[in-house]
């Protein structure tokens, strides 16, 4: 009894917990002066959704290497961000040409504009005049210190050393900015007159973030001529009718699916059923966490991963029904279903990650966003079936819940109340 009791308020904890996430990514929450913004709000939704503008730069030149071409989408990448516009995309097409989409946008001659100009380099002091520019540094390395930390080596030409000597004696203890078109690059402090122009700058999190600050500081500007081949303007018209048919799409799906398991397999079926709505709030949840950009197609594999959701949990329970049907009792037959069917959903599981890894690295645009969102709902699936299903099933046998064929749909299977445990 106690057992029983026990499980009851567990099992009822959590529906009570699944079913405020579900309301609050719906409506939102407000709790004081905090407020839990709805999933509508703060997911952003790419260029076919709210429409914008879609240009596509060609890198002028015979022969464009692969460290240009990855220079050249980062300072573009920060142009386009100078905009504010979050949701911005600047992704690599085939070896010379490059993709931005600017959501919310639709001046396509201010967005060519604003990628098309030279770009400049500056090393700004606290009294905002300019101490170096692109042209007075040699080299910039990233490394790792003595201390493991992500560090960038500065190396200046001779011109630049006399200038930064002046200026760290003049600014110790104080911040040089290093600014790339007036943006901030990074914000170092003072800590040495240093004099033989060479410069250390601390603070980077990463070495990926290391790096991608020196090949800035580096280039200085662009370091290619980059050309617009093709602009277009995709009115919003396009996504105020692609949104909420998405939307009906996927309500109808989810809805239909719900339905099935419930009538099919009864109680387990409900429960599933509410592993799927958690599944549905973690996955949109990290794509707002992660600020990824929501397009049709990635509705799409999002669509397909609540279909792969429900396909683990359909092998779970009839691997329990079979346990059922040789006799086993309720509890053993649960324990044992999900164990024999957990290498099936490894194993397909996986299989489409992989996929989804090489969609991802080989595909551009709308195949990253298909690629992405199938990644992040399979690995989610898995969490939500093999750990939040099997929890509500053994908490509801627990509460006696599966003691009959009709509750657990069995379809068939023989009388097992006898073997309970």
């Amino acid at each position: 009894m106690k057992s029983k009791g026990k499980s009851a308020i567990l099992f009822f904890l959590s529906i009570l917990l699944i079913g405020f996430l579900a309301y609050s990514g719906v409506y939102g929450v407000t709790i004081g002066d905090y407020r839990l913004k709805p999933f509508s709000e703060v997911i952003n939704k790419g260029l076919d959704l709210q429409g914008g503008v879609s240009i596509l730069e060609e890198i002028q030149g015979d022969k464009v290497d692969k460290e240009t071409l990855d220079k050249t989408v980062e300072l573009l990448s920060m142009r386009v961000n100078k905009m504010g516009v979050s949701e911005t995309v600047v992704t690599k097409e085939g070896q010379k040409r490059i993709r931005i989409e600017v959501p919310g946008k639709f001046d396509a001659k201010e967005v060519v504009d604003g990628v098309a100009k030279t770009g400049e380099l500056k090393f700004v002091g606290p009294d905002k005049s300019v101490i170096l520019t692109g042209k007075d540094v040699k080299k910039a390395t990233a490394y790792y210190d003595q201390d493991g930390k992500a560090t960038i080596g500065l190396e200046l030409n001779d011109a630049g050393t006399k200038k930064f000597a002046d200026a760290t004696q003049k600014f110790m203890g104080q911040v040089i900015s290093i600014t790339m078109d007036d943006q901030v690059l990074t914000a170092p402090s003072v800590g040495a007159h240093i004099t033989d122009g060479k410069a250390v700058i601390n603070g980077s999190k990463t070495i990926e973030e290391a790096k991608r600050e020196a090949n800035i500081i580096n280039s200085g500007a662009l370091p290619v001529t980059v050309k617009n081949v093709e602009s277009k303007v995709v009115g919003a018209s396009l996504g105020a009718n692609a949104l909420p048919l998405s939307i009906l799409a996927g309500e109808v799906g989810i809805g239909i699916v719900l339905l099935f398991m419930l009538l099919y397999y009864r109680i387990p079926g409900l429960l599933a059923d509410i592993a799927l709505i958690l599944f549905v709030y973690i996955v949109l949840a990290t794509f707002a966490n992660i600020n990824a950009t929501l397009t049709l197609s990635g509705i799409a594999a999002f669509l397909l991963t609540v279909g792969m959701a429900v396909d683990a949990n359909v092998l779970i329970f009839e691997r329990i029904k079979e346990e059922l049907k040789s006799g086993k009792s309720v509890k053993s037959s649960i324990d044992t279903g999900f164990n024999r069917a957990l290498s099936s959903i490894i194993d397909s599981n996986t299989t489409t990650i992989i996929s989804g890894i090489i969609l991802y690295s080989l595909g551009s645009g709308t195949v990253k966003g298909f690629a992405l969102t199938l990644i992040i709902g399979v690995v989610i699936s898995m969490f939500t079936a093999i750990v939040v299903t099997r929890f509500l099933v053994k908490l509801a046998a627990n509460m006696g819940w599966l003691n009959n064929k009709w509750a657990i749909g069995t379809f068939g299977v023989h009388d097992y109340r006898k073997g309970v445990v």
